[in-house]
């Protein structure tokens, strides 16, 4: 009587975590399933996207040359009116729209056309004004395993990288206007908030803002920022979300 029942609550335990084990494959599988699936849907809106992107130019900056570009942003705003700029990061991936709403959560789970996608977009902080004013602009982007977003963005952590002049270069397109920035800052910090302020309130408190994280860089560039410029910020998680991977440059006059 006993083994019978000692048999049975076995059997039972044994049948328990097949099922779990079961719910859990299937769970799994449904999660890799929809990751590809919003992956290969962001990957198909951003060759739709290239097509509007051409070549205009190519510039000098001290021996290295810089891509201009034609942007049809009319086109891309018949997309997504939200989109105010295109940038092109050399030696990454980094090619994309950018867009901006009214808070820092919405394109972290939407895509360009605004359906739902866990890969989210390239999108400026909410804060900042589009129309270049500010004196820090700061884009965000996932870390996404597949490259895509700003997956390739820890390759400027890779010495070959920050070591080749012409990755120092960012390509920042708005309509009618091409602005060139050049990198000054690389480094990978905890999570903070202090690098993407976006608003000081004179020029001593930007420029201590300049030189803290220019002392955080890995490399130094030997680029001087002053009071007078205005940068930009990339910024991204590390792979366990506990680090944030961050670049920042100056517009230059071109």
């Amino acid at each position: 009587m006993n083994k019978g029942r000692h048999f049975k609550i076995k059997n039972k335990k044994v049948m328990i975590i097949r099922i779990i084990s079961f719910i859990i494959i299937i769970i799994c599988i449904t999660n890799i399933t929809k990751w590809f699936l919003e992956n290969k849907k962001n990957k198909n809106l951003l060759s739709d996207m290239t097509t509007l992107v051409k070549v205009a130019d190519v510039i000098k900056i001290e021996e290295t040359e810089v891509e201009k570009y034609i942007i049809e942003f009319e086109k891309l705003k018949d997309k997504n009116q939200d989109v105010f700029a295109w940038i092109r990061v050399k030696g990454t991936s980094i090619e994309y729209p950018i867009v901006q709403s009214k808070d820092n959560n919405y394109y972290l789970t939407h895509s360009l056309d605004k359906s739902y996608n866990s890969a989210g977009w390239i999108f400026a902080d909410y804060r900042n004004k589009i129309d270049g004013s500010d004196k820090n602009l700061v884009i965000y982007g996932h870390n996404r395993r597949d490259g895509s977003m700003f997956g390739t963005l820890k390759n400027i952590l890779k010495k070959e990288w920050y070591d080749t002049s012409e990755n120092q270069y960012i390509t920042f397109e708005r309509e009618g206007k091409t602005e060139i920035y050049q990198v000054f800052s690389v480094y990978q910090i905890e999570v903070e908030d202090y690098y993407i302020k976006t608003n000081f309130n004179d020029d001593r408190e930007f420029e201590d803002f300049i030189n803290t994280v220019k002392s955080r860089s890995i490399k130094d560039f030997k680029n001087e920022v002053t009071k007078t410029d205005n940068i930009i910020t990339l910024s991204t998680c590390g792979n366990d979300n506990r680090y944030r991977v961050v670049l920042h440059a100056k517009k230059m006059e071109i």
